[in-house]
């Protein structure tokens, strides 16, 4: 009975997180160079109106892919940000922390300054970007292993110094491109939900949904991790296997985001910085809530992305980046523990 109110609490947690990413996912229908009626949007989307009108296509087969999309990617790169650093036990670990982003990005260099997506199809982009992240993951995972057991921070240095290489091979590959090749690399490393593959869009959903319901499996674990490792283990969790699965969980979550989107900084670690300071530490609520917010979030970003300078569009990596960087900025300086 002592724990109803925390219980409670959570509960209104979940339903007005959930609020809040309806409210994003309403407004970025309805919202855009070409103002729809709510209503309008709403009747477009379950089917009614025009299917030969701008304002159908519009809604259908832009903005929802987007929302999507947006709400996927936001509520992955959340998700994965809050396991990885529940993981490591540092609050200024990221999916983009281990190099996830910089062999994507690398994998992408390379595709589009040979030519690979011309020759391949667009689909190649993603394909690439995902087999980078994957190269990067295992090859961290591979230096960190040492007779059967994962060294945690060694896992950590190793990671960052492996994202310095993959981003410098990055930047060799950008000076030796030519003009159209650099556009091309600079315009995915900034991040973007405008990917017109409804499969891609659907996978990126369906695996972090799978992550996420995977994850409350370790929820016991990652509770534990709090205390150290050793902690852990007198309480009778079998750490190495828990960090193994859970580091590949959130890493190759990661890795299909940024294959799929390019690379969105500051969501994986805003994300759950911020839920600390609400609900506490526990993993129970961090993990439901980081992938709600986390969606709601990256939709309430594109949504300035697209209407800020319309009719053009920024880059949603730049939108999080501001964002981020100046609540990241008001935490720190409220000097709290975030871990």
């Amino acid at each position: 009975m002592k724990n109803n109110p925390k219980y409670l609490k959570w509960l209104f947690a979940v339903i007005g997180l959930s609020a809040l990413l309806l409210f994003a996912v309403l407004l970025s229908l309805s919202s855009g160079e070409m103002k729809i009626g709510l209503g309008d949007a709403l009747k477009m989307l379950f089917g009614g109106g025009d299917p030969g009108s701008i304002e159908y296509m519009l809604v259908r087969q832009v903005r929802l892919p987007r929302i999507i999309l947006g709400v996927a990617v936001g509520g992955a790169l959340s998700l994965a940000g809050v396991i990885l650093q529940g993981v490591y036990r540092n609050p200024l670990v990221e999916p983009f922390t281990l190099g996830i982003s910089g062999g994507a990005s690398l994998g992408v260099a390379i595709t589009i300054v040979f030519g690979l997506h011309l020759a391949f199809g667009s689909f190649m982009l993603p394909v690439a970007g995902f087999i980078g992240a994957f190269l990067i993951i295992f090859l961290v995972y591979t230096i960190s292993s040492r007779r059967g057991a994962i060294e945690i921070q060694r896992m950590l240095l190793t990671g960052v110094m492996v994202s310095f290489v993959a981003s410098s091979a990055m930047m060799f590959l950008m000076s030796i491109s030519t003009s159209e090749n650099l556009h091309g690399i600079i315009f995915w490393i900034m991040g973007s939900l405008d990917e017109p593959d409804g499969f891609l869009i659907w996978l990126t959903l369906i695996a972090t949904l799978v992550v996420l319901f995977l994850s409350y499996f370790f929820v016991q674990p990652l509770n534990a991790l709090r205390l150290g490792e050793e902690k852990a283990m007198h309480l009778g969790i079998n750490t190495n296997v828990a960090v193994r699965i859970l580091f590949l969980l959130a890493s190759l979550l990661a890795g299909i985001c940024v294959s799929v989107a390019g690379v969105i900084g500051f969501v994986g670690l805003i994300i759950p910085h911020l839920l600390r300071l609400i609900f506490g530490t526990d993993y129970r609520i961090l993990l439901i809530s980081s992938f709600l917010f986390g969606g709601s979030f990256l939709v309430l970003s594109d949504v300035l992305a697209r209407t800020i300078i319309a009719p053009n569009e920024l880059p949603i990596g730049v939108i999080t980046g501001i964002i981020g960087g100046l609540v990241f900025i008001v935490m720190m300086s409220r000097k709290k523990n975030l871990v």
